[in-house]
């Protein structure tokens, strides 16, 4: 059996507040702990008012001590905002107080919005902006965010989330740095040794998170880590990353082979029906993200309903829109198992974000009830 896992952003819903979504996301942790989902993932956003993970080493420790025996972890610690150092002794503090359940997922979002914000990204090439179908998977078009990463917010939010001057270290040289600090043979470029107290020795499970064949692809794959690729985030380069993984993998004293996990984002209901109509404020609420104006909290499926949408606004949002599995438990299953055999994928993780939280907790149970049984 494919295993099955969950992220959660701790969304805020519309009406709600960070203290509601937080007291949500533990009940979640629950029942995803009940229901015999594998890993109970928190992502990191800042200055996001629509969600709360923005702490996610603090929430992993809520969420692991509110739990019996679901593996808990980062999707994915943001090291471009992070010092290796202070990457490794807050998950080795962790590690510390629950053995062998704590996951630390990086990612290398603090450097990407660098190179966003320089200009360094660029669109795919005009031959790959065709949506296509892979064995049953919709790959769509590329989203461009090349003019989301000219917004004022996105440079505003980094002038507040690193010190001023301080410019993040490249990504591989972090993991490499983390790794290190974890296995005790950190040393500085002089030869200077340094010891994490706690995190090193720490049972954690190191991953890597990634939305392109880039460099995350490349660094887990020459590292011999596992990769997991988002779907969710970025459909378009989902083939392109786990294909770009699996050409880099080097067997490592961590794997042998390699082992991908993939996202999804998914909405269960009773009926296909409900689950579109519960599905619906997804779009507005990526609408908001895509245009500069941040995640707001998440609309109800009224206000999504009360919007006008325009032809620009449905281009804007229609590759996370139609790459969302929402529907009954066969629907979304059989959707599952498309996209675990299109990218061969040894493990899934699904997020679900649904205005009321008993929807939420309804769609992880009935999911569970067809996938895990």
């Amino acid at each position: 059996m494919t295993r099955l896992s969950v992220l959660d952003l701790a969304p805020v819903l519309s009406g709600g507040t960070a203290r509601d979504a937080l007291r949500h996301t533990l009940d979640l942790a629950r029942r995803a702990d009940d229901a015999g989902y594998h890993r109970y993932w928190l992502a990191e956003h800042h200055l996001a008012e629509g969600v709360a993970s923005s702490a996610p080493a603090v929430l992993i420790g809520a969420v692991a001590a509110t739990t019996r025996r679901i593996r808990v972890g980062s999707g994915a610690v943001q090291v471009g905002h992070q010092t290796a150092l202070t990457v490794v002794e807050q998950f080795g503090t962790l590690d510390a107080l629950h053995p062998g359940r704590i996951d630390l997922g990086l990612g290398r979002s603090g450097q990407r919005a660098k190179e966003v914000r320089a200009g360094a990204h660029t669109p795919a090439p005009a031959a790959r902006h065709e949506p296509r179908v892979v064995d049953g998977l919709l790959i769509p078009p590329p989203f461009d965010h090349t003019s989301l990463g000219r917004t004022p917010l996105l440079a505003f939010s980094a002038s507040l989330l690193h010190q001023p001057g301080a410019e993040p270290p490249g990504f591989a040289e972090q993991v490499d740095d983390i790794q290190a600090f974890v296995a005790g043979t950190y040393r500085s470029a002089e030869g200077q040794a340094a010891h994490a107290q706690p995190g090193e020795g720490a049972e954690l499970e190191l991953w890597i998170l990634g939305s392109s064949g880039g460099e995350s692809a490349q660094v887990a794959g020459e590292r011999g880590l596992p990769f997991a690729a988002n779907y969710h985030v970025a459909p378009a380069a989902v083939l392109e990353a786990v294909t770009a993984y699996r050409d880099a993998f080097k067997p490592s004293a961590v794997l042998s082979a390699p082992y991908v996990m993939v996202s999804a984002d998914v909405v269960v209901a009773p009926t296909d029906e409900e689950a579109r109509r519960l599905a619906e404020p997804y779009g507005l609420w990526v609408r908001s993200i895509r245009t500069g104006a941040g995640a707001p909290p998440f609309p109800s499926p009224q206000e999504a309903a009360a919007h006008r949408w325009t032809d620009e606004d449905r281009a804007l949002v229609a590759d996370r829109v139609d790459t969302q599995f929402a529907g009954s438990p066969a629907t979304v299953t059989e959707r599952l198992r498309v996209l675990r055999d299109v990218t061969g994928a040894d493990e899934l993780l699904v997020t679900t974000i649904t205005h009321e939280h008993a929807d939420r907790v309804r769609s992880l149970e009935l999911l569970a009830g067809t996938w895990i049984g």
